[in-house]
Parts: structure tokens; sequence; C-alpha cells
């Protein structure tokens, strides 16, 4: 009798927040899981706890030949991809007083076009894998603008509709697309946040939802579902009444400089 052998991962973001604790969910079902993040030495830390497991590939993925580069080294010692978990990026926020165009550049490249790159490195793997499932971390603020966040939010929401037309483009090949929308989480990049964050959860409860969720291969993950029974009606409500909502979010005054 042939055993099963274990599925390969590809987790971008994988050394905090979200993605390092999905990293720990993935490994202790005894899967394969390439790292990828700027800071390598934090995914050299974990290939020594899981000896045999982890296949470390860092790298700034915003630059697009470091992540033809990633691929190739996944092609070289995988051959293929099973799940591939887009979770990098970054948060700025924007001070319409100071309007500074680069903070929305540099949110888009982290997590739009970086994806996009990714995707394009990830695609040949998955085509080669088992039940193969491509997977991309968006967020709820895409249900709703919210002030300041102007460059999130469009760098989100540009990749919900990436992830969303991929899944219809790729449907006859058989790969399945998931969108994962977290509400607010308790992680390096939120702690950072200067207003309250309603109905937050711990890191790790994130991450386990996530990954029990991702078993079944669900359109989208979002959560938390108290959060989303009350962002889900106001994000079908009339654009005057988002206006409204927004406008009594809007702090006064403007800070001088708001990034996180």
């Amino acid at each position: 009798m042939s055993l099963t052998p274990p599925r390969r991962y590809w987790l971008t973001g994988a050394s905090s927040g979200i993605g390092a604790s999905l990293a720990e969910e993935i490994l202790k079902t005894g899967a394969h899981l390439a790292v990828s993040s700027r800071s390598a030495a934090v995914l050299k830390v974990l290939s020594l706890r899981y000896p045999g497991q982890v296949l470390v590939v860092p790298g700034d993925l915003t630059n697009s030949q470091r992540v033809r580069e990633i691929g190739e080294q996944i092609a070289a010692d995988w051959g293929s991809l099973d799940t591939v978990i887009l979770n990098a990026g970054t948060c700025e926020y924007v001070d319409v007083q100071q309007f500074d165009s680069s903070i929305v550049e540099h949110v888009v490249r982290t997590n739009l076009l970086a994806s996009a790159y990714c995707i394009e490195a990830a695609l040949p793997l998955l085509r080669k894998g088992t039940a193969p499932h491509l997977v991309g971390v968006a967020s709820t603020v895409t249900y709703l603008p919210l002030p300041r966040a102007e460059a999130y939010g469009a760098s989100k929401a540009g990749l919900r509709y990436l992830f969303e037309s991929l899944r219809i483009d790729l449907a006859p090949e058989g790969i399945e697309v998931t969108v994962v929308s977290p509400g607010f989480v308790e992680t390096p990049l939120t702690a950072k946040n200067d207003f309250p964050m309603p109905l937050s959860w711990p890191v790790g409860k994130a991450a386990r939802h996530i990954f029990a969720k991702l078993k079944n291969r669900p359109l989208e993950i979002a959560f938390p579902g108290l959060f989303m029974a009350v962002l889900w009606p106001l994000s079908k409500m009339p654009n005057a009444v988002k206006l409204a909502i927004g406008k009594r979010m809007v702090r006064s005054p403007a800070p001088i400089q708001d990034r996180p």
C-alpha cells in the first residue's frame, strides 16, 4: 500500500503575524512548507524546529526577479505545489492634508503587485500539484470605505478582484481559489494602530480558524462572525449612508504624519 505524500504548501509573509501562526498550523499536520518573507533568520529557526519539512525561500516579494528565483527553487526542490497562501502585506495610512502618492504606491506594490508576481511563479507549480488550491489574504476593509484607508483598502480591493477573477479562469483547470477576509487581528502590524479595534482576535485563534476552514475550500473565509454580521449589511447601504458612517469615524484634527 502506497503512502500519500505530504501536501506541499508555499506561504508568504511567514515570519510574523497571521503567517507565522499559520506556518505552525500547517507544519503540525506533517505537511511540507516553503516559507517566504524578508526575515530569513526567523524562517531558518522555523526550519530547525521542523527538520525536513521546511523549505526556506526568503526575499523581497516586490522584486519580480527574486520571486521568479523562488519559484525556480521550489520547482527544483519539489517539482510542484499543492497549496499556495499569499499572506504577505503591509498597511500605511493616508493623511489627506498631506496626501503622499508614494504611500499608495508602496502599499499597492507590496499587497497587490507582489501577489501578482507570486501567482505567476506559483501557477505552473500548482498545475502539477494534487488538488491545487490558491489562497489570497484580503481584508474586511474592502466591504466599507474607511477614513485614512485609501492605500490599504485600494490594494486589498484590487487583490480581492484579482483572486475572484482568477477563480473563474482557473476553474476549468481544477485550481480552486479562496479569498480570506480577516477583521481586526492582534498582530505586530495592527499593534501600531492608534484607534479601537472592535471584536479583534488573537493571532493564534485567527490562524487556527483560517486553517480549519481551508480544508473545505470555501470561496471566502470572512471573520469574526459577529463583526461580519454588522459590517455586511452596512456594505449594502447606499453610498450616502456609507459616507455618513465614514465621516463619523474621521479624527479631528488630522495627524501630521500617520504611518504605522
